[in-house]
């Protein structure tokens, strides 16, 4: 199914629905949840979902896992989807928060597959076993690091909020401390019991997400290592490579 609303086909009696979606640039999809658990794959462009709890950069070639039920928010730069639609009794195995996967050539090439078939197709056919293989693929899946997790507390969940959408990787803890009027140890430690990571990966982390879709979108990685504070190209480069395990250059668009 291509451009199909899942709510028009949500209530068909199979444990999978695969639909494919093309988004203008710049699209949002603004907060909704859906009965059915979602596995977003993003064939082109970057996504970043929001939810209650933080948000998660999905790159091209990668895909989010959305729990059943949870509120999220949707912005596109540039992206055509590919989606799993799962009954939540299919996949016990199912995250309980949103997590960003790769995706393998082989799953690549059954999703692919996936939204040219029926929406009634035959669950004892090709095409159930190939629904069933899906889940398969999908459950040994690990997580990658393209999560920004947010904290509880209102004034340090809004400095975070701030600071995520414009980072700067040399920003000082002290000047946050300062803002909520709590010492410098206050502050590493409500980071901690609200974020689980510490200041300084978390700001690390921001500075990477900030990236993607520039990236993504062609800025030089020269300009994207200044507007974030870097002292040069290679300094960002080796940071952006520890914590994703790829250099900038993959997440830029293909040439031609």
């Amino acid at each position: 199914m291509r451009n199909t609303p899942v709510d028009e086909v949500d209530g068909i009696d199979r444990p999978v629905l695969a639909l494919g979606t093309d988004y203008p640039t710049g699209h949002v999809l603004e907060f909704h949840r859906h009965r059915r658990v979602q596995f977003l794959y993003g064939a082109t462009g970057v996504m970043r979902v929001e939810t209650a709890d933080g948000s998660w950069t999905v790159p091209p070639h990668r895909a989010v896992l959305i729990p059943a039920g949870t509120w999220h928010r949707v912005a596109m730069t540039g992206v055509s989807t590919r989606s799993l639609y799962a009954e939540p009794e299919a996949v016990p195995w199912f995250p309980r928060t949103c997590r960003v996967v790769d995706v393998s050539p082989l799953l690549r090439a059954l999703l692919l597959s996936a939204v040219d078939m029926p929406p009634r197709y035959d669950p004892h056919g090709r095409d159930g076993a190939l629904a069933a293989l899906l889940l398969h693929e999908i459950r040994g899946l690990v997580p990658l690091p393209l999560d920004l997790p947010l904290p509880g507390h209102a004034g340090l969940r809004s400095l975070c909020e701030r600071f995520a959408a414009a980072p700067a990787v040399h920003e000082p803890p002290a000047r946050w401390a300062e803002l909520l009027h709590v010492s410098e140890r206050t502050l590493h430690r409500m980071f901690l019991a609200g974020t689980g990571m510490g200041f300084a990966r978390w700001r690390q982390r921001a500075c990477v997400l900030h990236a993607l879709p520039l990236l993504a979108r062609g800025v030089p990685v020269a300009r994207v290592a200044s507007d974030l504070g870097y002292a040069s190209p290679a300094a960002f480069a080796t940071m952006f490579s520890r914590v994703l395990g790829a250099p900038p250059r993959d997440f830029r668009p293909a040439p031609g």
